[in-house]
């Protein structure tokens, strides 16, 4: 396991390094300029030397390359740089909003697992049944609709017509502090809205890998013993037929990063997306190469999670030979 976590861990190094300089090069290639944004409103009135001047005191006037060395050895050194557009270093930025963003992905991602294995295993149980086609129609037609419109839907329903739960924010509109309350309900809507976003993929694959362990010789058998129907199902289906399941830690880590923003950005809820598009059409190369970063290592840890998990849970899979 610690050989295959360093050898990963190696790998890791040069994508890191390959990602910072091709988010310095397409940010160098944008049309949106830094400098204009930096300044703001003041841009219109500016005149070109006082813009000239004011590159230079960014570095905007250097190469790309050359912004994105100074960047890559500060932060090496643990100075991630200052945000242009936030005005804040961006070691902050990422520290105020990680956490809530960290909170949203966690809990969504448990409870589409969980809510995807319950719905996948009682579909496995009897194929074909009309319980079997209501939930399979269902994931798939989740699985096309875009994370969004299941957003909207979300407010309109919940917010707008049933007035159950709050529309978006952190916590209610005249609270002077954030309470664990306020911020349990206002994490209801986003936080299910993503789920529902990714429970298709995982009630699906248990649906398949537990419908097959359970035509399989060894459950077969275990029935032909006598065994009741919920220790045939949980004991031996269930085990085996979650390993499939393992594979989607690592591949929906992306996804899950993708919805995240896209419900954070409907919801006001206040993670990492806002810094990102800020960070983006504002060319703020500091930030936009933090979190890019940070984006990419999310997902390479999530397939080594994945990797680990599979060798620990199938005897079947050696560490040596991954």
């Amino acid at each position: 396991m610690a050989r295959l976590a360093g050898r990963r861990l190696l790998f890791a190094a040069p994508v890191l390094l390959v990602v910072t300089f091709g988010v310095f090069a397409i940010a160098a290639a944008s049309p949106f300029d830094p400098v204009k944004a930096y300044a703001g409103t003041a841009a219109l009135g500016a005149d070109a030397r006082t813009l000239e001047r004011l590159r230079e005191n960014l570095g905007m006037d250097q190469p790309f390359t050359s912004r994105w060395w100074d960047w890559l050895t500060s932060a090496l050194g643990g100075d991630l740089g200052h945000s242009s557009v936030l005005r804040q270093p961006v070691a902050q930025v990422i520290g105020e909003r990680l956490v809530w963003s960290a909170l949203l992905c966690a809990v969504a991602f448990v409870v589409a697992v969980l809510t995807g294995t319950v719905l996948g295993v009682l579909a496995a149980r009897r194929p074909g049944s009309a319980l079997d086609r209501t939930v399979t129609s269902l994931a798939y037609s989740l699985e096309a609709a875009p994370v969004f419109w299941i957003a909207l839907l979300a407010v309109w329903l919940f917010a707008l017509q049933w007035g159950v739960l709050p529309v978006g924010g952190l916590t209610d509109t005249a609270s002077e502090q954030v309470t664990p309350g306020q911020v349990a309900s206002h994490l209801v809507l986003p936080a299910g809205v993503l789920a529902v976003s990714q429970l298709p993929w995982f009630t699906l694959y248990v649906r398949q890998g537990v419908g097959d362990a359970l035509a399989e010789d060894p459950v077969r058998g275990a029935r032909a013993r006598g065994l009741s129907e919920r220790t045939v199902l949980l004991g031996h289906a269930l085990r085996s037929g979650l390993l499939p399941v393992l594979t989607l830690v690592g591949s929906r880590v992306p996804e899950l990063i993708t919805g995240a923003l896209l419900v954070e950005s409907v919801f006001s809820w206040p993670g990492i997306a806002a810094a990102t598009v800020e960070a983006a059409t504002a060319v703020d190369f500091p930030l936009l190469a933090a979190l890019t970063t940070l984006a990419t290592a999310a997902v390479l840890l999530g397939n080594l999670l994945a990797d680990l998990l599979y060798g620990l849970f199938d005897p079947r899979v050696k560490f040596s030979d991954m």
